[in-house]
């Protein structure tokens, strides 16, 4: 791959990965549309390690907080913070399990057209207007109880189809359950660390199983790149969710899905 592709696929990866949009979706559209080769392995894990140390580092309090937790639950304490890194590890458990179920029945194939990304990113789109417009907003992150933690969990098993968005249907699940918008986002982005740290972790046992381990620069140039547009678009995010609500990445959404489906019915 040249330089300027490997800039676009990092850059949508970075700019996508947290916004309720599907970055998988446009992942998988950028080489139909363009014809571009699959990316490989060791872009795929330099990306996701690129986004993973992007959301540690916004959400630094957070993830020091779940630190202390790990520390306390191996001590046999209880504290807010065992609590608290237990609800998100528990709500990771479905899409961790479910991610290798899909790669064992080798349906990635299936998914992997304009289609079904089309009326994905559209319903799900509306479905999050819905859930955005009409869900009340009493709760915060301390209020995340059991029960919620594994709706989310199961939740975020759709976005195993492109097109969905993980952050789009986690965001859209927790404003139904009542969280405010900003705390939707923050949960939605502490469980995409465990669950991108698994996805970077069978990438990389792949990759090194099939012997391509050298670094190389095209590699550190997508991690760079990844870690700063996804930190950059996180900020943005957030500070845009003090003020404002989610219709702009549904007008994309719907915007996006119509196009697609346009152009896969009438013009290909």
């Amino acid at each position: 791959m040249t330089f300027l592709q490997i800039f676009i696929l990092a850059l949508i990866q970075g700019i996508t990965e947290f916004l309720p949009i599907s970055s998988s979706g446009h992942l998988v559209l950028l080489p139909l549309l363009t014809d571009w080769p699959d990316q490989g392995l060791l872009l795929d894990v330099a990306v996701h390690v690129g986004t993973l140390l992007a959301v540690m580092i916004y959400f630094r309090r957070d993830v020091l907080r779940m630190a202390l937790g790990v520390r306390h639950l191996s001590q046999g304490r209880r504290s807010a913070e065992a609590r608290l890194v237990s609800l998100i590890a528990l709500s990771a458990l479905p899409i961790i399990l479910a991610g290798p179920v899909l790669l064992y029945f080798d349906l990635t194939g299936l998914m992997r057209n304009a289609a079904l990304i089309g009326w994905t990113t559209l319903g799900f789109g509306i479905l999050l207007y819905i859930a955005d417009q009409l869900g009340v907003t009493i709760y915060r992150l301390e209020h995340l109880r059991l029960h919620t933690a594994i709706w989310l969990g199961l939740a975020q098993i759709l976005a195993l189809v492109p097109g969905t968005s993980r952050s789009g249907i986690t965001i859209t699940a927790a404003r139904i359950f009542g969280f405010e918008r900003r705390d939707a986002a923050r949960i939605s982005m502490l469980m995409s660390i465990p669950t991108i740290a698994g996805a970077g972790l069978l990438g990389g046992i792949e990759l090194y199983r099939s012997g391509e381990t050298t670094l190389q620069s095209e590699a550190v140039f997508a991690a760079t790149l990844a870690f700063g547009s996804a930190l950059l678009a996180i900020r943005l995010f957030m500070k845009w969710l003090e003020r404002a609500s989610l219709t702009p990445f549904v007008i994309y959404r719907i915007l996006l899905g119509a196009g697609l489906l346009i152009w896969v019915y009438y013009f290909n």
